[in-house]
């Protein structure tokens, strides 16, 4: 049975052939086309056909609606349009002002640093006499080389300070080298050898130590000729937009440290006279005025308060009206007459005054008072018609900062209630009568400075 059994089974190159394992093709119905079929059709093609009409409809719907907004487009331009240029009548685009003169022009060809008769002074005449200069081997045309060493080291004014004496040939070489020295090293540590020698005492008599020659107001302003200084008093001074042609020399910083020091020994020396003085505090206002100079901003503060208080103080009342009517002649009538203002910044009776002084002489001109008195500007400011297009708000907007730091730094507005109550009466007519939707130039301006400065008088 097993014999058999095994014969019926396929063989296994049987199992292997695809044509014994393929199963058998299913039978095909023939498929039979009904009524159904025939009306799903039919309804298949009438909806094809109703889509074909609605899409259609929606094209034309969409080009109808491209017109339209082509057309509102092209209404909103033309409103734009003539907004833009209502707002340009209007003077609506504040037009951006900048303060900044220019102060500086072209440099002059600097003076020799090395004066002849230096080789003969007696210091270096010491050093080549002495016994141990051959192991030294300083040789005689060397001899500023080794003063400059001696200088940047802290020896000369050592040496100088044992010798309670300061030549004429020293003192003018190392004012040079601090004046018109291209090398930094050198020119600051003239500078600081200069400042130590002005305020230098001798330690057995307190007196200052001697010099033989000290720099006066011609030495010092032909240093500042020599960087191309324009702004002398024989001119107004005139704005420029272009101030970064001309780069100032960078000796005006040793030139403000020592002006600065210069100053501040009044009590040991009289060096300046009062014409020369009130000369000089108008160079250093001045000095504020260039944009480039705003890195040296501290070291004009303190210059500034240093040359106001070389002046005692009957010199001081008589000159102080003179320093503000030559600024206020010079400066232009723009934003540059604010900073002169503003650049007053000392917290002394003198600087508060003074700059009261300078904002109410450069109002008056301003405003080309006839007859300057406090009632009378005070007048003219409240007759101004802020409300009015054609008013001037850039103007006003001068005049009110001109105002307020003539009134706010000058005796107490308590002490004069009628000019308090004109200056309350202008401040109310910039606040209330220009509305937070005005869009001329400096209209927010003038509103938000009067209204700050309201606010700040009612609560006092």
């Amino acid at each position: 049975m097993t014999q058999k059994a095994s014969m019926r089974s396929p063989l296994d190159f049987e199992l292997e052939d695809p044509l014994l394992d393929s199963p058998a093709p299913a039978k095909r119905r023939k498929k039979v086309i009904g009524l159904d079929d025939l009306l799903t059709d039919y309804y298949k093609e009438k909806d094809k056909c109703i889509e074909g009409e609605l899409k259609s409809k929606k094209a034309r719907k969409i080009d109808s609606s491209d017109e339209e907004d082509n057309a509102r487009e092209a209404t909103l331009s033309s409103a734009l349009d003539k907004y833009h240029k209502q707002m340009q009548d209007m003077g609506g685009d504040d037009e951006i002002s900048h303060w900044g003169l220019h102060v500086f022009g072209t440099q002059k060809s600097l003076p020799e640093l090395v004066l002849p008769e230096l080789h003969s002074y007696g210091l270096l005449q010491s050093f080549y006499e002495n016994k141990h200069n051959s192991l030294v081997g300083l040789r005689r045309e060397e001899g500023d080389t080794f003063l400059e060493g001696l200088l940047i080291n802290g020896w000369l004014l050592k040496l100088i300070t044992v010798q309670n004496h300061v030549e004429e040939v020293i003192a003018k070489w190392v004012f040079n080298l601090m004046m018109f020295s291209s090398k930094g090293k050198i020119r600051m540590s003239a500078c600081d050898f200069w400042c130590s020698i002005l305020s230098l005492k001798n330690e057995d008599n307190a007196s200052p130590i001697r010099i033989d020659w000290v720099p006066n107001y011609s030495d010092i302003g032909g240093a500042l000729d020599v960087y191309g200084y324009i702004c002398n008093s024989s001119s107004n001074w005139a704005s420029h937009t272009d101030c970064d042609l001309v780069e100032p020399s960078k000796n005006i910083q040793t030139w403000i440290k020592f002006v600065t020091a210069f100053c501040e020994v009044r009590s040991k020396r009289i060096m300046l006279s009062t014409s020369e003085a009130v000369e000089l505090i108008i160079v250093v206002i001045s000095l504020f005025l260039d944009r480039r100079l705003g890195g040296l901003s501290i070291l004009l503060y303190k210059c500034l308060v240093s040359t106001i208080n070389y002046l005692t103080d009957d010199e001081w009342n008589t000159s102080s009206e003179k320093i503000a009517k030559c600024l206020a002649c010079r400066v232009p009538r723009d934003l540059n007459c604010l900073r002169v203002v503003e650049c007053i910044s000392g917290v002394d009776g003198r600087s508060k005054s003074l700059r009261s002084k300078v904002a109410y002489e450069i109002l008056a001109i301003y405003l080309d008072a006839k007859v300057a008195n406090d009632e009378e500007i005070l007048n003219i400011l409240m007759s101004i018609k802020v409300k009015e297009r054609s008013c001037d708000l850039f103007k006003v907007y001068i005049c009110l900062i001109l105002a307020e730091n003539w009134l706010m730094w000058g005796p107490k507005l308590e002490d004069r209630p009628v000019i308090c109550e004109m200056w309350g009466v202008f401040l109310r007519s910039c606040s209330f009568f220009i509305a937070s939707t005005d869009l001329r130039s400096y209209a927010s301006k003038v509103r938000n400075r009067a209204s700050y400065l309201l606010h700040g008088s009612s609560t006092d």
